[in-house]
């Protein structure tokens, strides 16, 4: 009987090692990063109309003044980020499934759901977003919903159709073994759908669908087209009024600030993702 693991003398070799290297990297990495910092900030700082372009960009007052208004348009944007991202999701989630039903049957879903991703894929967002924003209320139709809410739906459908071939490359990773084997338990297409096939390409595609909603994260500032006065049209107002565009830049660090826990999210699942990949290696 042992009182307790004693790695060997070539096991602590090792990891003496291993944290050696870790440590090296570490360090390297840092002064490397300072080095080239440092270059950058002597190269920018040192042009010839970088007093001009600070004054232009990075005013502290106006930052200061600028700073309530971009705030309340960027709860605006917050908020339209969270409803589009779930609709989109949905839309993505069923076209996907849609385009992979089978047998002749279904050929018109198929070719519908075909030519929605093909069409919104392919237009820019700008473009749709001022399609819906006032080309449907000049339809005149009853009940037209106000253009903050067209703009969302611009969003959706633009953003619907890239996650759809995302569910859709995940749907098409399962093995056909799989939906063969819960058919012959006697479960039906649409419980095997929902209970083998969708719950494996979810966790697939995690990490390709967390890097759309980032995408998405930073398009919710094209709203402001519409009119909405979310944190980009604040901030173009404010440059409107004081002749500078230090606003934008504030508008700039507040996105970058919103972006950055679900870029840490999209990392750490892209690193679980291929830990457990390997493991299964």
């Amino acid at each position: 009987m042992t009182d307790g693991y004693h790695p060997s003398e070539q096991q602590r070799q090792r990891t003496a090692y291993r944290r050696r290297r870790a440590v090296r990297s570490v360090l390297l990495a840092a002064v490397s990063t300072a080095v080239l910092g440092t270059l950058l900030v002597v190269a920018v700082t040192g042009s010839p109309g970088w007093e001009r372009v600070r004054a232009s960009f990075f005013d502290p007052r106006i930052a200061r003044e600028s700073l309530p208004a971009v705030l309340d348009g960027l709860w605006l944007n917050i908020r339209l980020l969270v409803v589009c991202a779930a609709l989109a999701l949905a839309v993505g989630l069923v076209v996907a499934v849609l385009r992979t039903l089978r047998g002749p049957v279904f050929f018109p879903v198929r070719a519908l759901a075909t030519s929605y991703t093909y069409m919104f894929r392919g237009v820019p967002l700008i473009i749709v977003i001022y399609l819906f924003a006032f080309g449907i209320p000049g339809l005149r139709l009853t009940g037209t919903p106000g253009v903050l809410v067209l703009g969302g739906a611009a969003l959706v459908v633009t953003y619907g159709a890239y996650l759809a071939e995302v569910f859709r490359a995940g749907i098409e990773s399962v093995h056909p073994s799989q939906l063969a084997a819960a058919r012959s338990l006697g479960l039906s297409y649409r419980q095997t759908m929902r209970h083998v096939v969708l719950p494996q390409a979810v966790r697939r595609v995690a990490p390709p669908l967390l890097n759309d909603t980032v995408a998405l994260q930073k398009d919710v500032g094209l709203v402001s087209l519409a009119g909405p006065i979310d944190a980009v049209r604040a901030a173009q107002i404010a440059t409107a009024e004081n002749f500078n565009y230090t606003p934008y830049v504030v508008a700039a660090v507040l996105f970058v600030l919103l972006a950055l826990p679900l870029i840490a999210v999209t990392d750490w699942v892209t690193l679980r993702a291929a830990r457990r990949q390997n493991a299964g290696t």
